[in-house]
């Protein structure tokens, strides 16, 4: 019983910070998507394609989140937009206090989409609010068509499901429509995209959709 009380003070307290983060981000008119995947789903690889896609059109800035080293930060820093590492030290999933920390270090530039690329990881993130907008989960054709099953938290609490790798259907023995029919299962209202970060298949329309909450988020009507 002391185990449940003590991780129900920790998530009282980051559901206060993020409640906190929100406030800010909504004064600030930051639309926050937090991208959650296993690792190797191709979150990084995403958010290059959506960078080198808007870069130019759309001021964003990155708090990216690993247990070691800041090798996706220096991916990403390449495409001089503003980008702060969150290195855990072996913790499995960011949290608000964190992502309030790592703000602090690009609060002084302009930010209209802010992406959290959270910890390589289908369990532990997903009940934690970061204070963002909508939490966004990555999945590659590659891991199989029953993640939604095998993880529903993280499905059930995302807006958007982004199936990654399409191009290499061919070479694995998963189903598209089975893997789209378990996590409408597991959520009814989630939107989904289909993208290769390779081919760019699929790219576009999920960067048109970015720009629109953008639009949205600008007159204080968010997703």
């Amino acid at each position: 019983m002391s185990v449940i009380t003590i991780e129900k003070k920790i998530l009282e307290k980051n559901d206060l910070i993020a409640a906190n983060n929100r406030d800010f981000f909504n004064e600030k008119k930051i639309f926050v998507i937090n991208i959650l995947s296993s690792p190797g789903s191709g979150k990084t690889s995403l958010i290059e394609r959506s960078l080198a896609r808007w870069g130019k059109k759309i001021k964003f800035g990155i708090i990216e989140g690993d247990v070691q080293t800041d090798l996706d930060a220096q991916r990403l820093d390449v495409f001089k937009v503003p980008v702060v590492q969150i290195v855990t030290n072996g913790a499995c999933h960011l949290d608000a206090n964190l992502v309030r920390d790592a703000y602090s270090s690009i609060e002084k530039e302009e930010i209209e989409l802010l992406i959290i690329e959270n910890v390589g990881n289908l369990v532990c993130p997903a009940g934690f609010d970061l204070g963002e907008h909508i939490k966004v989960v990555v999945t590659s054709i590659t891991e199989g068509d029953d993640k939604p099953l095998k993880y529903p938290s993280v499905f059930r609490n995302s807006s958007v499901l982004i199936i990654n790798k399409t191009d290499l259907l061919p070479h694995v023995n998963s189903s598209l429509a089975k893997l789209k029919k378990n996590a409408l299962s597991i959520n009814p209202s989630l939107k989904i995209f289909e993208t290769s970060c390779v081919t760019d298949d699929g790219i576009d329309k999920w960067c048109k959709w970015l720009k629109t909450q953008i639009n949205k988020n600008e007159s204080s009507t968010f997703y």
